[in-house]
């Protein structure tokens, strides 16, 4: 029974250490390929405005920020006459739609009249069923999705109108980031999660034709989407899902990050709600893994990659139990040095994901005007494996839901916490 144990740790082992050392590639993968950082970057120069924009604001329970949303969005550096808004409500949501239909009164004085509130008072009650009963009512050239706590970059819209029109491309995926690295235990762990994402992975999977896209900050030729169908209104990723049906189709996706337009965004508030999001975010990519749309990519490449991508919350969930539990072998048991340093090959591999995440953290804070100090770090070591350990929680749990049949929409609250922290970094250049 013993050499089993010893067997199972052994290949559970190599098979986190190659996963880990492939995550690690991925994350450095713009650093170590300069044609990469390159072509993600924006361009230097904007073509004039020509294509029209249908902007989706998703909302539910957003009565903190959504204002400020929209107003940041009507105000981008865009012609009034090419942007068209719609905040989508359920009809239970009154508080959301009380202050929605106040700024849009507001603006109306303005003479500002391109905002409209779409409510549907059917179910699933989600932000997926919201952006298809919103689609019809859209008009212009380009369909795009913020979330409702966005803080969008003024030229954002001048960005994909010249990235779309000069590359001849029909799918842009810009940049998103977190901003408050410092409002709790687990958030600086976080943001530079979205910063590796955005920054470095997604090119990787652009590049070989196989996107998860983001939930925001995402732009499609409308004529596209309408072909696609929307969004499947029953997937927990309803971004990934139909990123991988854009990759299926041979639709071509160009992302751009560039520090300078980024779309800004706050980690979750508490704990809770982290989770709750992580769930969620873990049993999409578990449904749309059974759903099989991966199955239609053209080549073998893109299938392992999308296969990949979307098991990856079952390697989180393998990591939570393999930790302890080797942790513990090797404290109780007499196991063989070879063994035991098989064991530990994906620790090593960790620790220099904390590395990198270090140097992130620098030049993230560089990059937007904030700054980390040695405290950071600190706190950031002592997180770092509970912060591992929530995630495999959440992954667990995940498939804990999607075993039950469990889809309900676990919603993440805003409160508007990267509002301060961009507040604050703009007070210290000034």
């Amino acid at each position: 029974m013993i050499p089993i144990i010893y067997l199972g740790l052994v290949l559970v082992s190599v098979l986190l250490t190659v996963q880990s050392a492939h995550v690690l590639y991925l994350m450095l993968y713009t650093w170590d390929r300069t044609d990469a950082e390159r072509k993600a970057r924006a361009p230097d120069r904007f073509v004039r405005p020509r294509l029209s924009f249908s902007v989706l604001l998703p909302a539910r329970h957003e009565e903190d920020v959504i204002q400020t949303t929209i107003e940041r969005v009507v105000r981008a550096d865009y012609p009034a006459e090419l942007l068209e808004v719609f905040v989508i409500c359920s009809q239970d949501d009154t508080g959301t739609i009380k202050k929605a239909e106040e700024k849009i009164a507001e603006l109306d004085r303005e003479g500002l009249e391109n905002v409209q509130v779409v409510v549907f008072d059917d179910k699933p009650v989600n932000k997926p069923h919201g952006l298809n009963v919103a689609l019809p009512h859209t008009t212009h050239d380009v369909v795009t999705i913020f979330d409702a706590e966005d803080d969008i970059h003024p030229e954002i819209f001048l960005l994909v109108n010249t990235v779309m029109l000069k590359e001849r491309v029909r799918v842009v995926q810009a940049g998103v980031q977190l901003m408050n690295f410092d409002s709790n235990w687990y958030s600086t762990l976080n943001v530079l999660e979205y910063f590796f994402w955005f920054k470095s992975r997604l090119h990787y999977h652009a590049h070989f034709g196989s996107i998860p896209l983001g939930g925001n900050t995402v732009f499609f030729a409308r004529e596209l989407l309408i072909q696609l169908g929307g969004w499947d209104d029953r997937n927990l990723t309803e971004d990934a899902d139909l990123g991988l049906r854009v990759s299926a189709s041979g639709e071509r996706v160009r992302v751009v990050y560039d520090d300078r337009y980024v779309t800004k965004e706050e980690t979750p508030p508490t704990l809770g709600h982290f989770i709750r999001q992580r769930t969620r975010w873990s049993q999409g990519f578990m449904q749309t893994l059974k759903k099989g749309t991966w199955k239609q990519m053209p080549t073998r490449k893109q299938r392992w990659l999308a296969f990949y991508v979307l098991a990856f919350p079952h390697g989180q969930a393998l990591l939570g139990l393999y930790l302890p539990i080797s942790l513990g072998m090797i404290l109780v048991l007499k196991v063989p040095v070879l063994i035991a340093l098989f064991s530990y090959l994906p620790v090593l591999l960790l620790c220099a994901h904390f590395l990198v995440q270090a140097v992130g953290l620098y030049e993230f804070t560089g990059a937007h005007g904030l700054e980390a100090t040695p405290g950071t770090l600190v706190k950031m070591a002592i997180s770092w494996f509970p912060f591992q350990m929530v995630l495999a929680y959440a992954a667990v749990r995940a498939m804990r839901r999607e075993l039950l049949g469990r889809h309900d929409w676990e919603k993440t609250q805003h409160v508007g916490a990267h509002r301060a922290a961009t507040e604050e970094a703009d007070s210290r250049v000034a």
